[in-house]
């Protein structure tokens, strides 16, 4: 059987690039009493209010922000298709989790979408040979899965700080069982740097499906409390990082 492991954990990323390409703080200061006094404490400030699924999908990164991406919805079924996985070391569960369209901890709202840059088509005149190895490099683009999350209090810092224990804990692979099939992550790794929004991580995930090394790069940002991932995976096998879909939705969230 074609699916593993490591493409269930990626199983959103991977349906991306078939289906696209086919279609083309601290305290305040208190305020003087008229006495000229201070006041004893002044009240703490009110916990973060998570945003709905309705005002994510006007944050998520769309169409008219990237007109040179290709986006469709996320479907019904692959958006659960985390809900089954489990590592054997628990610590790796929000990696499957980000990997897969599914909020880390517990969110107020999530949105999704995936995308991927538009092939070049071949230049008029072009042989058959450089028509296929077009369709070929089209193939081959990265395609990305974008999930928010948003999360009352401090849960955006929580699920961000989950994610990068994971990174570290995890980096010498784990192994994941989702829908019935098992599989393993080899090893994980820091990508490229991201600076972003108000904290990021990049992680560069190298897995096995049918004996085939590939690797998927994944990135983390939060803003405020909302938390964007971006998993990345190309059927070549070495997905490049998606500078422009992350810059695109971090200039959205503000």
């Amino acid at each position: 059987m074609r699916s593993t492991l490591v493409r269930r954990t990626v199983l959103t990323a991977s349906a991306v690039s078939l289906a696209l390409l086919g279609t083309a703080c601290g305290a305040e200061k208190s305020e003087p009493k008229a006495d000229g006094s201070s006041a004893a404490a002044s009240a703490p400030a009110p916990a973060a209010k998570g945003k709905t699924d309705a005002e994510l999908a006007g944050q998520i990164v769309a169409q008219a922000d990237l007109p040179d991406h290709q986006f469709k919805p996320v479907t019904p079924a692959e958006a659960t298709a985390g809900a089954t996985a489990t590592s054997d070391k628990p610590e790796c569960l929000p990696l499957v989790k980000a990997q897969s369209v599914t909020p880390v901890g517990t969110s107020t709202g999530v949105a999704r979408t995936k995308a991927v840059a538009t092939p070049k088509a071949p230049s008029e005149g072009a042989s058959m040979e450089e028509k296929l190895k077009a369709g070929m490099d089209a193939l081959g683009s990265t395609a990305t899965a974008v999930t928010l999350a948003s999360y009352e209090g401090k849960g955006a810092e929580e699920a961000f700080a989950a994610l990068k224990t994971a990174g570290t804990a995890c980096a010498g692979g784990y192994a994941v069982t989702q829908d019935g099939e098992a599989g393993k992550v080899g090893k994980v790794a820091a990508g490229t740097p991201v600076t972003a929004g108000d904290a990021a991580l990049a992680y560069t995930v190298e897995g096995d499906a049918d004996g085939a090394k590939f690797t998927t790069q994944l990135v983390v940002v939060r803003k405020g409390n909302t938390l964007a991932t971006f998993s990345a995976i190309s059927l070549k096998g070495a997905a490049e990082q998606p500078k422009a879909i992350v810059d695109a939705q971090v200039k959205k969230l503000g």
